[in-house]
Order: C-alpha cells, then sequence, then structure tokens
C-alpha cells in the first residue's frame, strides 16, 4: 500500500541544516561517507543562554532524559553539558511509519563571555526542560557610576 505525504518546503530546509550543522561540528575523519550519520551515535544540544546585569541563564530541552544522565560541568569559564538519551526497548523495525526521535549520547560546550561564580551556579529539571543560573562574580557585574555636577565658582 503506497502512503501519500504532503511535502513540507521547511521540513527539508531544516534536515538540510541539520546535515549542515553536524558536517561542521563533527571531525571530517570520523564519517565514512560525507552525508551518512557520523559514525559515533552523538548529537549537539541546542541551548537558549540570556544574560542579564547578575547572571547567565541557560535552558536545554531535554524530554525524555533522566536527569541522573546528565552531567554539568564548569571549568575555566567553559560551561558543558552532556549526557545520554537512552533508546526505548527494542520494537521490531518493520512496524515503524516514522522514527525520528534521537537516542544517544548528547554533548555541548559554550565559553561564557563573563566570569561565573561556579560554586553557586543552580540546576532545576523541570518538565524536561534543564534551566541553570549561572551568577556573574562581583568583578564583572555592571557598576553604576554617579555623576557629579561641576560648581560653577564666581569671580
Amino acid at each position: 500500500m503506497t502512503s501519500i505525504v504532503r511535502w513540507d518546503p521547511f521540513r527539508e530546509m531544516a534536515a538540510l541544516r541539520n546535515t549542515m550543522d553536524r558536517l561542521f561540528e563533527e571531525p571530517f575523519m570520523q564519517r565514512s561517507v560525507l552525508w551518512e550519520r557520523p559514525m559515533i551515535d552523538e548529537w549537539s544540544l541546542a541551548l537558549d543562554v540570556v544574560e542579564d546585569d547578575d547572571k547567565y541563564t541557560v535552558k536545554a530541552s531535554l524530554p525524555g532524559v533522566d536527569p541522573d544522565d546528565i552531567e554539568v560541568t564548569l571549568t575555566d569559564n567553559v560551561l558543558t553539558i552532556k549526557g545520554e538519551m537512552k533508546q526505548d526497548e527494542e520494537i521490531e523495525e518493520k512496524n515503524y511509519h516514522l522514527r525520528e526521535r534521537r537516542f544517544g549520547r548528547f554533548t555541548r560546550s559554550i565559553a561564557l563571555p563573563a566570569t561565573v561564580q561556579a560554586d553557586k551556579v543552580e540546576a532545576i529539571n523541570e518538565n524536561g526542560v534543564l534551566t541553570l543560573y549561572l551568577p556573574k562574580t562581583e568583578e564583572v557585574k555592571p557598576k553604576k557610576i554617579a555623576i557629579r555636577k561641576q560648581i560653577e565658582h564666581k569671580k
């Protein structure tokens, strides 16, 4: 039986972008053929990073990942999040109509633009979203400088 699937150009563009992202994120020698999946089953984690005066807030969507399978480290102002999304129990492949969910190891490292207080970092995993609060050190927080008015001297 043949099924008809509506063509979605945005899905095609997103797939091409993901392929290009993987091409530039992973060393070339790890691939057996240019457009195949990498030989190691590892993928990069998408992040949102927001900065305000006091802290950085980092969010990562990790639905279905056990918090015990996530490791967060901060070394020399480089934040690294890595872990593993475990695959479901074996299901006969012939019954799949579509299989797009990612499984395997993931890792992501970012260099933070300013120094943070590593001992005060908070990590919260709620509803599949890992949120990290990274407070800045006092030295890098913006300081307001008061401007004095010059008093005019009479001659």
